[in-house]
């Protein structure tokens, strides 16, 4: 069959579509791993964070694990008086010159009383957590946004916290040159947002070559085992780019994510069901990958049935394949 050369130029984009992959090796306790967030120390061990438990903290000598529970990063909870402030969600831990920051969420579902947080560490380790509190990123019942899933990242010296979850989606905001608390007189901006669903959360950027590449979550995340959407709704992982961090993002179709665009980069598939809770690492073993939760189907559907899933990334298209 004679292919054109237009054909072949969309054959990466329908990979994306047509198959995946299916999760990279894991051992060690792979459940508890809702919202993860991945982190390699100098001495080589990972660290995987997650949301419940007070963000539960496990480690392993590699992506693959053996992974093994260490206790939780903030035993006492978050110092922001908010109701959830004792069930802390969507963990984002980064490295700024010599201290760990982690950033997680109080809030409740379904709600917009919520708050960022943030805590510092100089070794990841438990026990070493300090809570410094609000970040300055919060909202109530009338903002445009819902303020939780951060995700800090320096752009050429500025560090800017992408966030956001329903209502209007995701925003951004600048952040301090010590990122604790948002830049002085700055104001968030809209990022991506489904004016039909509105159902995005859990942004991450990721630069890669020329490129900033805007992940995040859609659809339903959570209680599949009570109330399952329908087909095509629940959690699945989509991307945007942008030669810019802080916006002028579009899909491969050359959509706005800030007018329902975005391209899947991984869907339910075979056992896999909803995937989503992303980061992006470019591990030093395994090249860019694609790090997430999701549901086997053989397994159960239940919140604490969520497993740890990673696949390595191929952007050799201009867009992350997995």
């Amino acid at each position: 069959m004679r292919i054109s050369t237009g054909l072949l130029g969309l054959l990466p984009l329908l990979a994306v579509v047509s198959g995946y992959a299916n999760p990279g090796a894991c051992s060690g306790t792979c459940t508890n791993t809702h919202d993860p967030s991945i982190i390699r120390r100098s001495d080589g061990t990972y660290f995987r964070f997650s949301t419940g438990g007070k963000i539960a903290v496990h480690t392993a000598p590699d992506i693959t694990g053996p992974w093994t529970y260490r206790g939780a990063a903030l035993p006492s909870g978050s110092k922001i008086n908010l109701a959830g402030n004792q069930d802390l969600w969507a963990p984002d831990v980064s490295l700024v010159g010599s201290t760990y920051y982690l950033y997680y969420s109080v809030s409740t579902f379904g709600v917009q009383d919520s708050a960022i947080g943030v805590a510092t560490s100089s070794s990841l380790d438990v026990g070493t957590w300090t809570d410094l509190g609000a970040t300055g990123i919060q909202s109530t019942s009338g903002k445009l946004y819902n303020a939780i899933d951060a995700n800090l990242i320096n752009a050429g010296g500025t560090y800017l916290i992408t966030f956001g979850s329903f209502w209007q989606d995701i925003y951004q905001v600048p952040m301090k040159s010590t990122p604790s608390a948002i830049a002085s007189g700055a104001s968030s901006y809209q990022v991506a947002y489904d004016p039909v669903k509105t159902d995005e959360e859990g942004s991450f950027i990721f630069k890669y070559g020329n490129y900033y590449y805007l992940f995040f979550s859609k659809g339903k995340c959570c209680g599949y085992d009570t109330s399952r959407p329908a087909a095509g709704d629940e959690y699945k992982i989509m991307v945007c780019r942008s030669t810019s961090a802080t916006g002028g993002f579009v899909d491969s179709s050359g959509k706005s994510c800030t007018s329902s665009g975005g391209t899947i980069v991984l869907q339910s598939h075979g056992t896999v069901y909803g995937p989503g809770g992303q980061g992006v690492y470019n591990d030093p073993n395994h090249g860019p990958i694609l790090y997430y939760h999701y549901v086997d189907t053989t397994i159960g559907y239940a919140d604490g049935d969520k497993r740890f899933g990673w696949n390595t990334i191929d952007f050799s298209s201009g867009w992350p394949v997995v």
